[in-house]
């Protein structure tokens, strides 16, 4: 399965980083070094399994020390070649850090470096690519090099307590083809792009069909895959308009719009990495028919990131919470006045359900740091909570009016922006109250947990217990519902580790409260803030999908219906709710289900895979194949989770079955035919060459390791990917060591100079 999600993968390899010990040099009587600039010039990224490059990294010490040496870390396969300091040669040592999966080159300066002074390194280097991933790839097809590979020397990276380095940078990449973000002042054959605003150097190499804005939308370019169809170009037009949309929302907000292109570019893996305003998108973002949740709050964060981290630097300890927390709580806002306030609640219930997983083992916000597992959790999703409370209690207005301060302030000095500096504004237009709310929320771990008792009626009105089991008074509405189904509203004040209680003043019988029913603070545990309780919506939907699985579907139905009696806007208690009555044979109800998953303003990638499945069978049971084969096709193209493709798949060609032909590519065909025959072998000479670069290591590995007594593959099905791969469903038969195996799988086949190779295998289910 390939990796879709950049913010996924990032979280992955987290632990292979370095943490730097230069995050409070500043405040030390040392040397401190941050990078001022990049200018980085690589060698075209062909069929050698290695990149060579330059990198030109400019640095100033930040320390009130001065330093005689200067450190810089790299992917630890790097060979080094030179290094030099202005135009001198350096005397360096390479060793592995001691934590972490980094190389670290100290070099010797010639002379030492005081205080707010400036050094030039260069580093020739070349960096061999074993295996290609999401992070670091070398192929004829497409190479990408993201900042996570550690492919360019830094002095801090991304587990530097104060953040990593973000500068302007210059990349210049040899041979062309190259993307990558900042202005394109392509030359000669060469890639050359010039990024003014703070960001780091990285790019990406493929044949794309652009798409370019108009008027409105000037200066915003999408790169759908080459060869993409009426409708794949449609939606980069569609992908454009959002992001314009978004960047001038953030204009109003912020007064003024960073100079740079905005980039939308669609990728294999890495999709969800942005940078500098060129955003990569996974190939289901242009394929899919409508725009979903995932991609416009990728789109809504990376052009928050323009200004807050790329017009003015994020900087200090606390970092995640601004470069991602506030970035995501500043795209919410976008999502509400875009598509209105339903789809910015589920988007908000989405983090609120993502945190609660994690929120237990939590690390205190402002400390938190990428070496601690829950880091990429937390500081998007609990600092997105926490900045929405400030901007609850202090006010849009006051609140805009900090942030523009801090901006101000954050382009003439070092600091930048800060989460520091940014309490500090807060804070002084909100006063002691305020500082409280950051005291806990940020220097503590979550402990607040707020309880809803059983309305009670007492001498004429209606009251309910309130209870708060954090460190923190808690100011909120509380929300009471009559048996006539009229919503009333009531204001209480919860002390820190005490009661409280609301009163609603209504003659009609109150038969539900909710404390805090807009979920402005953050909490342990929400399924306690309604009285009478409610299904505890993590646990209820692993149990409505358990029951699915254990064919118990009228239970499931039961259960799914709670939850969306619960949180009406859930869209995974709809899937399963849908998929619940198909089972049941309540064909007429679950299309409804599924429609309205389709007619959502925002829907999530796995309900627009799971609506059309529940389509596409209900239209088979009508007979109607040719329609379910389309709406099978859209569910593998929104490209959601595994189960979904696989199961679309699998339906598809059962109705194409049952209808006209599945069409097969001969030349596809042929090539699957001769990869068997290598296979059998069993020999690394015949298998290899018909792989292209850099993929399937372990694949191959595994053949080679076990020759196959037998291994037949039968072709079901192809489509043209885009001009240059083919996606191929097969059949497989197989026996390795005695064992006899047999399923299905999806490979993709892809054309090289000429030639067909076998690129990935997306789907491998034999048993």
């Amino acid at each position: 399965m390939k990796i879709a999600n950049c913010k996924l993968f990032i979280g992955l390899v987290s632990l292979q980083l370095l943490i730097t010990v230069n995050g409070r040099a500043q405040d030390e009587a040392r040397a401190a070094w941050q990078a001022t600039k990049f200018d980085v010039t690589v060698s075209n990224p062909g069929n050698d399994r290695a990149l060579t490059a330059r990198a030109v990294v400019m640095l100033r010490n930040v320390g009130r020390g001065a330093g005689a040496t200067l450190s810089l870390r790299i992917n630890p396969k790097a060979e080094i070649k030179s290094v030099t300091i202005g135009s001198a040669n350096a005397a360096y040592q390479s060793r592995p850090e001691s934590r972490g999966n980094a190389q670290r080159l100290t070099i010797t300066l010639p002379s030492s470096i005081p205080g707010n002074e400036s050094v030039t390194a260069t580093v020739d280097y070349r960096l061999p690519v074993t295996e290609n991933t999401g992070l670091a790839s070398l192929s004829p097809i497409g190479s990408q090099f993201l900042p996570q590979s550690m492919w360019y020397p830094v002095a801090n990276n991304a587990f530097a307590v104060r953040g990593a380095d973000y500068a302007p940078f210059r990349l210049t990449v040899n041979g062309g083809g190259a993307l990558s973000s900042g202005v394109d002042k392509s030359a000669g054959g060469n890639s050359i792009f010039e990024q003014s605003l703070n960001a780091q150097p990285f790019f990406v190499t493929g044949a794309w069909d652009r798409v370019d804005g108009g008027p409105a939308a000037k200066g915003i370019s999408a790169f759908a895959s080459k060869g993409a169809t009426a409708e794949e170009q449609k939606q980069a037009a569609a992908l454009i308009a959002l992001t314009n949309d978004a960047r001038s929302f953030y204009s109003s907000l912020f007064g003024s719009t960073p100079e740079v292109p905005l980039r939308l570019i669609s990728v294999t893996r890495g999709g969800g990495f942005d940078d500098g305003g060129t955003i990569l998108l996974g190939e289901g973002s242009f394929r899919r028919k409508q725009i979903d949740a995932m991609t416009a709050m990728s789109i809504a964060e990376a052009v928050a990131r323009l200004w807050v981290g790329g017009d003015v630097p994020v900087r200090g300890e606390g970092h995640g919470v601004i470069r991602q927390g506030l970035a995501r709580f500043l795209a919410t806002l976008f999502l509400e006045k875009q598509f209105g306030a339903a789809a910015a609640e589920s988007e908000r219930a989405r983090q609120r359900l993502a945190y609660a997983a994690i929120a237990k083992r939590d690390a205190p916000l402002s400390r938190t740091t990428p070496a601690d597992p829950t880091y990429f959790n937390s500081v998007a999703n609990k600092g997105a909570m926490v900045l929405r409370l400030v901007d609850h209690l202090l006010g849009r207005d006051a609140f805009v009016a900090a942030m523009r301060s801090v901006l101000a302030n954050g382009k003439i000095d070092a600091e930048g922006f800060s989460l520091e500096r940014f309490r500090a504004a807060l804070v002084e237009r909100g006063g002691n109250s305020l500082k409280a709310v950051f005291d806990q929320e940020l220097d503590q771990v979550t402990d607040m947990d707020l309880m809803a008792g059983l309305p009670r009626q007492e001498s004429g009105q209606w009251t309910a217990a309130l209870r708060n089991l954090g460190s923190m008074e808690a100011v909120v509405s509380v929300r009471g519902v009559t048996n006539s189904g009229q919503v009333i509203t009531a204001q209480a004040t919860i002390p820190a580790h005490d009661f409280a209680q609301s009163v609603f003043r209504a003659t009609a019988t109150v038969v539900k409260v909710e404390v805090d029913p807009d979920k402005f603070y953050p909490q342990l545990d929400y399924a306690n803030d309604v009285a009478p309780r409610v299904p505890e919506v993590a646990e209820s939907l692993a149990e409505a999908t358990r029951l699915y699985g254990a064919q118990e579907f009228a239970k499931s139905e039961n259960l799914a219906r709670q939850l969306l009696t619960a949180s009406t806007g859930l869209q995974d208690a709809r899937i399963v709710l849908g998929r619940a009555l198909l089972a049941e044979n309540k064909n007429d109800e679950a299309e409804k289900e599924f429609k309205q998953l389709l007619n959502e303003r925002l829907p999530t990638p796995a309900a627009l895979a799971w609506a059309s499945i529940g389509l596409g069978e209900i239209a088979l049971r009508r007979g109607q194949a040719a329609e379910a084969s389309r709406d099978f096709t859209d569910a593998i193209r929104a490209d959601a989770e595994y189960a979904a493709t696989l199961n679309a798949r699998a339906e598809r060609i059962r109705a194409e079955t049952s209808g006209s032909p599945p069409p097969i590519d001969e030349s596809a065909k042929n090539f699957i035919n001769q990869l068997d025959a290598a296979i059998r072998t069993g020999r690394q000479a015949e298998i290899g060459p018909m792989i292209a670069p850099g993929e399937l290591a372990k694949f191959v590995q595994q053949v080679v390791g076990t020759q196959p007594e037998a291994w037949q593959t039968r072709v079901l099905r192809s489509e043209s990917l885009d001009a240059n791969r083919i996606a191929v469903d097969v059949a497989l038969n197989t026996k390795q060591l005695g064992v006899e195996h047999s399923g299905t799988a999806v490979f993709i086949v892809a054309r090289v100079n000429g030639a067909m190779k076998l690129n990935a295998i997306e789907l491998f289910e034999v048993r």
